[in-house]
């Protein structure tokens, strides 16, 4: 039986949340890259990601929020996509975003925003 919208809006929220932030920092840096992971976080240098990632310092709270909502889109979007795929609709102009990629909506606090626009995506529109 197929998973529907809402259970992979649950799951992947459920994901971000009991993933510890050292596993996040460590997906996203293999997943993303690290300058990519970096930009999401608001840091402009990627070796932040890797001591993230390591487990050898924390992320101040608002990386971490946005850490972690860039983990739960990857994951919602990779429910029916490809990493490639996921990668793209990151740093893309969206036009549910203003023609912004949602990685640079993602460093600025949209978190809303993002979330409506990676929902859409999944939903086909």
């Amino acid at each position: 039986m197929p998973t529907t919208a809402t259970e992979k809006v649950t799951r992947a929220h459920e994901r971000s949340v009991t993933a510890s932030t050292a596993d996040i920092a460590r997906y996203l840096q293999e997943v993303l890259g690290p300058k990519l992971t970096a930009h999401l976080a608001g840091k402009s240098n990627a070796r932040t990601v890797t001591t993230w990632a390591s487990g050898t310092n924390k992320p101040q709270p608002d990386a971490e929020e946005r850490l972690r909502l860039a983990y739960q889109v990857v994951h919602l979007i990779q429910a029916d996509e490809s990493l490639h795929v996921v990668r793209a609709w990151l740093i893309g102009l969206n036009p549910q975003l203003d023609d912004e990629a949602p990685a640079t909506a993602i460093r600025e606090g949209r978190f809303k925003e993002v979330l409506t626009a990676a929902r859409a995506f999944i939903a086909g529109g």
